[in-house]
């Protein structure tokens, strides 16, 4: 047996460089991309949990024993009952550490690369120091750009979350939730940006309830939710031994909520449900089997009165006709939908998706009875990018026009149309055909400008079609991962997400 290898502070670059190289070594073995990363997750927690045992200040006993201790003195031969005991026994422990190892499996048969994993990767770095939750989401970006291994589904895109949140700017007493949180980024960058606009003069009790209750989500998948927790864990948005988990893990759709929010970010599935799968919701405007749908609905109820919410969709959701048309009617009239952001192609792991960002308020309603919504204003990200053969990078430079054009903390009315940036009337929205949200924007029509309605509905038909096939790619990803054993499923292409 090696001896234990000491601690020892690192570049990010070469962690990550030593991270993503034995996940190579892996693959070459059989262990699937996502699969490593579950496995990396358990084992950083339990490593971090010795090292926070082991600080000279403010130490912290998260475990209760020294479970990394035990795996790194233990023969090579005799590594994996070990390792599977552990991984059995901390799953029965409460609050999120028992969500940490929540049906948590081995998935590494060869006893040797699990050694190696363990002493020679993971024992070698500290993972308390440093921006370990950057060199995370790094290596869970790279395995999700991957399309064989369908881990795309639950991850939205670093640079849009950043630009979305830039605009409805987390504040210190909102509660912010995500129901359907893949691997946790919505959360992550609410978080990030609370610490860098921290204001003075918190109070305690502010302190707290941030610490303890101002995030949570849901996510439907078990080894998503890991993914998810142990992200928020190394990013400090939790602790390992919280006794409430920031994630529920089932069917968001599946029940009214019990806890409400004032701010909803998310990236809800894509797709629809059999019949038998239709949720009935006392709460829901009507029934539907589209899964972004019902999410809109979801969300909706989720908002407290004056909440806010920015919601990625597909297209599909700004046209589609009979339960569509009625919830958009809906949206608009009890809702404020004030923005809609259309996005490339290409930037989603499915290839063609077509997607938007829909962001709303859910005012109080009004006493005239007249939608609370009153202009909607489409930002064209799309046609610049229209042709582009090979999958979109945006970085956060792609979005700048976009936020400055949206004003973050300023009233509507100061903003400006420009080429890419209109506004809409909403009786002009309410009288097209079907509600019809799928407008365009990106060039100027001749004379005044003024709303039209499409010229066919081929094109919507074509648009429907694009999106049900990019849906159903994303469906045969989660049968893959549906039919793995330990009862391991997933709900939807875009997870149940991320996405």
């Amino acid at each position: 047996m090696n001896p234990p290898v000491s601690s020892r502070p690192v570049s990010d670059q070469d962690l990550l460089a030593r991270l993503w190289n034995f996940g190579n070594v892996l693959r070459d073995g059989g262990t699937s991309g996502l699969e490593y990363i579950e496995q990396l997750s358990c084992l950083i927690v339990l490593k971090r949990a010795q090292e926070q045992c082991q600080r000279p200040l403010n130490a912290q006993d998260v475990l209760g024993f020294d479970a990394w201790a035990q795996l790194t003195s233990t023969e090579r031969d005799h590594l994996i009952p070990v390792y599977e005991q552990l991984l059995e026994q901390l799953a029965g422990r409460p609050g999120t550490l028992g969500l940490l190892f929540r049906r948590a499996q081995n998935r590494i048969p060869d006893p040797a690369l699990l050694h190696r994993l363990i002493v020679d990767v993971v024992d070698r770095y500290q993972w308390s120091a440093g921006d370990i939750g950057a060199v995370f989401e790094t290596l869970l970006a790279r395995m999700c750009a991957d399309t064989k291994t369908g881990a795309g589904q639950y991850f939205t895109p670093r640079p849009l979350i950043e630009a979305i949140v830039q605009c409805v700017q987390p504040g210190i007493d909102d509660t912010i939730t995500d129901p359907a949180c893949g691997t946790g980024g919505f959360l992550i960058k609410a978080f990030d940006y609370l610490v860098d606009t921290f204001p003075p003069g918190v109070t305690a009790a502010q302190r707290k309830r941030l610490e303890q209750a101002a995030f949570f989500g849901a996510e439907l998948v078990d080894a998503t939710a890991r993914l998810a927790t142990t992200n928020l864990v190394l990013h400090g948005v939790t602790r390992a031994d919280e006794a409430r988990p920031c994630i529920t893990v089932g069917d968001a759709l599946a029940h009214p909520p019990v806890r409400r929010a004032t701010l909803v970010l998310t990236n809800p599935p894509f797709g629809r449900r059999s019949t038998s799968e239709e949720p009935y919701r006392e709460d829901f405007w009507t029934l539907t089997t589209s899964r972004q749908l019902n999410f809109l609905q979801h969300i909706h109820s989720l908002l407290e009165t004056d909440g806010r919410a920015a919601v990625v969709v597909p297209d599909s959701v700004l046209f589609e006709g009979g339960p569509g048309e009625l919830i958009r009617r809906l949206l608009l009239t009890a809702c404020d939908v004030h923005t809609l952001l259309r996005l490339p192609t290409g930037i989603f792991y499915a290839g063609g998706l077509k997607a938007s960002v829909l962001f709303f308020d859910k005012p109080e309603p009004r006493p005239d009875g007249n939608p609370s919504t009153t202009r909607l204003w489409v930002y064209d990200l799309r046609s610049p990018h229209t042709g582009t053969a090979k999958p979109v990078a945006l970085t956060g430079a792609d979005y700048s026009d976009f936020v400055s054009c949206y004003r973050p903390g300023r009233p509507r009315s100061e903003r400006a149309e420009t080429s890419r940036f209109r506004s809409f009337a909403v009786q002009d929205l309410l009288a097209r055909s079907g509600v019809n949200l799928d407008l365009q924007v990106a060039k100027s029509p001749p004379g005044p400008f003024r709303l039209e309605e499409p010229e066919v509905d081929l094109h919507r038909m074509a648009q429907e079609i694009t999106a049900e096939l990019g849906a159903a790619l994303a469906e045969f990803a989660s049968l893959t991962e549906a039919l793995r054993p330990y009862g391991v499923h997933a709900d939807s292409p875009d997870r149940e997400a991320e996405r």
